[in-house]
């Protein structure tokens, strides 16, 4: 804390207690998420830039694609991978997940397992979005080479992620942690976000969570459980009906509206009706945000900004007081 002016806490949302009997207390967790907590202005006006370069092509959707090396080791789905891709999974997981007999067909079947690409693609195609769709892809370094992205390039060519849409390279920490801030703020501000796995996700149930407090944001989340035998099957040569199939799955869903929050639903990805206004509230506090939301997070940025400008102004203006005591 001296040293840096800041504490760095280790992952830990998953111990914290979920449901708590005073509704003062769950309020306060929401204007601490979604109002207290703000990245640096960098991060904030980077992610602005992205998401008006996206909106001046109009609408677009983001995408979190966690097919990613640690979480395909968590969730021991290996059997989709070569011999040597499965010798690194299995590595990987030896090394930093407790020891565990996982069978990737079993762990499929109970929707343990993140979408492939391939499999995203399906989804949204048999959800009739055609190839002029607009997607901006929120993820790390895809686990097994650009082979599993093909089909997706294929079907969905208008790809775009923080580097090919953004203002220049990122300024990175050193935990490397830049592109996943600007990623959450366009995947915030985007028309439909689609998390692949919200499992134990913190990017993808935070943003479901903020997304729903800001107006109930469209949000279309696969039920892997549901669509797993669809998809066996498919790979098994039996895909009549697959389509259709696909599409009794995914319109029974919530698309991110008001639902009662059931566990093992956390309470960051559906903080329904606790945290929510009232629009004929007689407490300031009660009372509903503007309606549009990128009005109240353009605001935000140009707040975070002005607040920058005002530090380094200060900056400027003791280094030069000290320079003139010094003379």
């Amino acid at each position: 804390m001296k040293k840096y002016g800041a504490v760095y806490l280790t992952p830990f949302s998953h111990r914290l207690a979920e449901d708590i009997d005073d509704p003062e207390l769950q309020r306060l967790r929401c204007r601490v998420n979604y109002h207290a907590l703000r990245f640096k202005p960098h991060i904030m006006k980077t992610s602005s830039e992205i998401v008006n370069k996206l909106r001046s092509e109009g609408h677009f959707m983001s995408i979190h694609l966690r097919f990613e090396l640690d979480m395909l080791a968590f969730a021991g789905c290996i059997d989709i991978f070569t011999p040597h891709e499965q010798k690194i999974l299995l590595k990987y997981r030896k090394e930093h997940f407790a020891d565990k007999l996982l069978v990737p067909r079993e762990r499929r079947l109970i929707g343990k397992c993140p979408l492939t690409p391939e499999e995203v693609a399906l989804i949204l195609r048999a959800m009739r979005f055609d190839n002029t769709t607009h997607i901006y892809l929120a993820s790390g370094e895809l686990f097994g080479g650009k082979r599993f992205m093909k089909p997706f390039k294929a079907m969905f060519p208008r790809l775009e992620n923080h580097s090919t849409v953004g203002p220049g390279k990122l300024e990175e920490n050193t935990q490397g942690l830049a592109g996943s801030a600007v990623d959450y703020m366009v995947c915030l501000l985007s028309d439909i976000f689609i998390p692949t796995y919200d499992g134990p996700s913190n990017f993808a149930n935070n943003l479901m969570g903020h997304r729903m407090y800001y107006g109930f944001r469209t949000t279309i989340t696969p039920n892997r459980k549901a669509l797993a035998p669809i998809f066996i099957d498919r790979a098994q040569g039996r895909s009549t009906g697959f389509e259709q199939r696909i599409r009794q799955v995914m319109f029974n869903s919530h698309f991110g509206g008001p639902h009662k929050r059931i566990h093992p639903e956390s309470f960051y990805t559906n903080s329904w009706p606790e945290c929510f206004c009232q629009t004929n509230a007689r407490n300031h506090a009660d009372r509903c945000p503007p309606d549009n939301i990128n009005d109240v997070l353009e605001s935000q940025f140009q707040s975070e900004e002005e607040m920058e400008e005002a530090r380094m102004t200060n900056q400027t203006d003791s280094t030069g007081q000290t320079e003139e005591m010094m003379i």
